[in-house]
């Protein structure tokens, strides 16, 4: 190895050295020029509530109280045959029964007491690794639960923002793939802006032996999974889940919210929705907007977002994974359908058209 090549990875080796001892002893401050905290400030908890779970797309109403609370989640860990497509069945591992499990909204500063149960009839434990959640294993280690039994724990909801949920069984891959999944919104104390709808939606893959809508009932693929080669990508467990009768609906002039997770296990988001701008973008589930006008935001894998956007004029907007072939032949398409007033001056076809 040449000199001029020794001394640069020297110097680039001392500078990085200095770098994390500054980082140590206090020197610089993070990049958006706010200190870490020294210590964690806990605010009184008044009063009790159970929280209100909903099924995708729903979501619970908001948090309109000024202060913090305990609220009781109680969840149950189910094992169910259902269909993943027309004619196709798959045996899911879920939060509730469904995929995703339920949509959990608590306000910065809760105390949340967290009831896991395990249905009679599974057939392996299961526990919940909430994202939200600050220890060991986001809760996992202490919430395991054989089947036909139950656990409690606590936790205090002290950064707020988007978080997904999933169990953390060993093999965890094989319980994500199966469908164990869901958000959890810690909503800022200040609240977040009002909005007309809100929506839950999240992607995920699922590994079948038999090809895309190869009918019957079809066994997890464990090849596949460790190749990351689904057979079905889709929004809320399955194709069609947001389509036709189960088509989102809206009205112009109405401001929409969609809280956005993909469960993976293996793969990364491109979410767009066709024929719209998302005006506001809160990168990775944070708390802050961080771009606006944006037309395709990456959601990874155990990840979130959150985007919102008015609607301008009447029509059917496609949600898909602007991976393409994901999108149109995987399963991860959904429907926005918008009502209202045309509005020409936005769009229109031209008369000598």
């Amino acid at each position: 190895m040449t000199r001029p090549i020794l001394l640069t990875i020297a110097a680039v080796a001392l500078t990085a050295l200095l770098g994390l001892a500054a980082f140590r002893s206090g020197g610089d401050a993070p990049a958006d020029g706010d200190a870490f905290a020294s210590e964690i400030t806990l605010p009184e908890i008044v009063g009790q509530e159970v929280a209100v779970l909903t099924e995708a797309p729903n979501v619970p109403p908001p948090i309109t109280r000024d202060h913090a609370t305990r609220v009781v989640v109680e969840m149950e860990t189910v094992e169910l045959t259902k269909e993943l497509a027309d004619g196709v069945e798959y045996t899911f591992w879920t939060f509730g029964g469904d995929v995703p499990g339920p949509f959990v909204r608590v306000r910065e500063g809760d105390l949340v007491e967290f009831h896991l149960a395990n249905a009679d009839d599974s057939t392996v434990p299961h526990n919940i690794d909430l994202h939200a959640v600050t220890g060991t294993g986001g809760g996992a280690e202490i919430s395991l639960v054989v089947p036909g039994h139950e656990t409690a724990f606590e936790f205090r909801a002290i950064k707020p923002g988007l978080y997904v949920y999933h169990c953390a069984t060993a093999p965890v891959g094989l319980h994500v793939a199966n469908g164990m999944y869901g958000l959890i919104l810690v909503e800022p104390a200040e609240g977040l802006p009002a909005v007309d709808k809100e929506f839950y939606i999240m992607q995920s893959e699922f590994y079948t032996a038999g090809r895309f809508n190869e009918p019957g009932l079809q066994p997890f693929d464990l090849e596949k999974a460790v190749d990351e080669e689904p057979e079905y990508v889709v929004f809320n467990g399955r194709v069609g889940s947001m389509t036709g009768e189960n088509a989102l609906r809206a009205s112009v002039g109405e401001t929409v919210r969609m809280y956005v997770g993909n469960g993976g296990p293996n793969l990364t988001s491109s979410f767009h929705v066709i024929g719209e701008m998302f005006d506001r973008v809160y990168g990775e589930g944070g708390t802050a907007v961080n771009q606006g006008n944006v037309q395709t935001t990456g959601v990874p894998a155990g990840g979130s977002t959150i985007v919102e956007f008015l609607l301008d004029t009447p029509g059917r907007y496609t949600l898909v994974d602007h991976a393409l072939f994901r999108a149109f032949n995987k399963g991860a398409v959904g429907i926005l359908e918008v009502t209202g007033d045309e509005h020409p001056e936005i769009l229109r076809s031209t008369p000598d058209a």
